[in-house]
């Protein structure tokens, strides 16, 4: 436990009366969310669920009106290609699927290169795309060389590496946003978050609100939500963790308490916002192609913004004074407190600093798979920690780095491993990383002893 030893003034009433109206746009928020799922508009775009799993792609340049059967698991399903060439399906069983093209609805002068049919397996809850290459249709990308022959061979292809290196980026970037403050939590005060991943749902149900049930512009969603998850940071320190850490509550002590809160925000949310997944955009996402890439308008500007920040965040840490503050009681508490730091104060601004952008990575997040439900933080925890503990612990660049070898990982893996179980591979490489380098690639090795 560590106490600083300057005396702490009382707030200003300015202060309290700030953060008097946060709470109260946070209860408003929460006041909306309830039944708003009910009132969602419905969508030819298949959004991933609990209850659905989702099947897409893009044939470039045939146009609308090529179809597409996906058959299994008693389920017989016809999907048919829009105007861009974009398809998508839903399934509501786990399995394996069999993707056939009917090669006889292709436009005349269009033939398809390799096999029209494919198989995918695919788990509830996710999205997973399946690639056929056309020849002689209108803005079909150069060929790679290769014969259908050779990648189905090697289990390689060009386009979809260039797609899951961009996707790996994303996803990574996104991750950060979240792990960063995870391993400043840490740092400062020896803490194993569980709950921090709610605070990823927290922003994107947030950002559902105020974008979709309000009808707010989605930049300014996404300061009110930034705002308001670090307002419940700083509302978790002062109710919760500093008077734990004044009572000499153990470590493991108060992560237990972070898994009873994980558990009752989870439900919270189930309670509010229902259960079904739901889109903070209500407008189906435009596509920006680049080359064999796909993206939409949300992802491209969802990845700049997390750039910005990132990029924002290493300067505080390395430029300012509180940021100076920060790192040395994250090194060595102790020293922190001889040397004058009010280390109090630090930590509540490592709460806020680290909700708020474990908010803001979740309006990213909703917004780049189109959706967003309770679960989600949930699912993400163990990557978060992966890449926290892969970085370092308690080093906010080790987590950056970590956070984009794990992206990286988990999407690359779709290249020799099925479905889901490339989380899995994730895991493997943390493993293997840490029998050689135990304190992470940039952590520091500990006397033991």
């Amino acid at each position: 436990m560590v106490n600083t030893a300057l005396a702490r003034r009382s707030s200003p009433v300015s202060l309290r009366v700030i953060f008097g109206v946060l709470l109260g746009l946070l209860v408003l928020s929460f006041t909306l969310g309830t039944g708003a799922p009910a009132a969602h508009a419905a969508s030819d775009v298949c959004v991933a669920n609990a209850e659905t799993a989702c099947f897409n792609g893009t044939i470039k340049g045939v146009g609308a009106g090529v179809k597409l059967t996906i058959d299994g698991n008693g389920l017989n399903v016809v999907a048919e290609t829009d105007k861009d060439g974009k398809w998508n399906a839903a399934v509501t069983t786990a399995g394996v699927y069999t993707i056939t093209l009917d090669e006889k609805t292709l436009p005349a002068g269009v033939t398809l290169k390799g096999d029209a049919v494919q198989e995918r397996d695919i788990t509830l809850g996710f999205t997973k795309g399946a690639i056929f290459a056309v020849d002689g249709a209108t803005g079909e990308g150069a060929d790679n060389g290769q014969s259908q022959e050779q990648i189905a061979a090697e289990g390689f292809n060009w386009d979809r590496l260039a797609q899951q290196v961009v996707s790996g980026l994303r996803l990574g970037l996104l991750l950060a946003l979240a792990s960063i403050g995870l391993s400043l939590i840490y740092g400062t005060t020896g803490l194993s978050s569980f709950s921090h991943a709610e605070q990823v749902t927290l922003g994107g149900l947030l950002g559902y609100t105020f974008a979709n049930v309000l009808g707010l512009n989605i930049f300014v969603t996404i300061i009110i939500v930034v705002i308001l998850t670090g307002a419940t940071g700083y509302i978790q320190d002062a109710v919760i963790w500093k008077p734990l850490r004044k009572k000499g509550l153990s470590l493991t002590q108060m992560i237990i308490v972070t898994i009873g809160l994980a558990l009752a925000m989870q439900y919270t949310f189930q309670m509010f916002w229902g259960a079904k997944t739901i889109r903070i955009i209500k407008n189906n996402p435009d596509t920006f192609t680049i080359g064999p890439v796909t993206l939409t308008f949300e992802s491209i500007w969802a990845m700049g913004l997390s750039v910005i920040v990132l990029i924002l965040v290493g300067l505080f840490l390395l430029k300012t004074r509180t940021g100076r503050a920060t790192r040395a009681v994250s090194d060595n508490p102790a020293l922190a407190v001889a040397s004058g730091i009010d280390v109090d104060r630090i930590i509540r601004l490592v709460w806020v600093i680290a909700t708020a952008l474990a908010g803001l990575s979740g309006v990213m997040l909703g917004l780049v798979l189109n959706g967003i439900n309770w679960q989600t933080g949930m699912q993400l925890l163990l990557l978060m920690f992966a890449a926290v503990t892969l970085g370092g612990l308690g080093t906010a660049f080790g987590a950056l780095v970590g956070s984009l070898i794990i992206g990286m990982t988990v999407e690359l893996a779709n290249f020799v491993v099925p479905g889901d179980f490339k989380y899995a591979t994730a895991l493997v490489l943390l493993i293997v990383i840490l029998l050689v380098r135990p304190q992470g690639i940039f952590g520091r090795k500990e006397r033991i002893g």
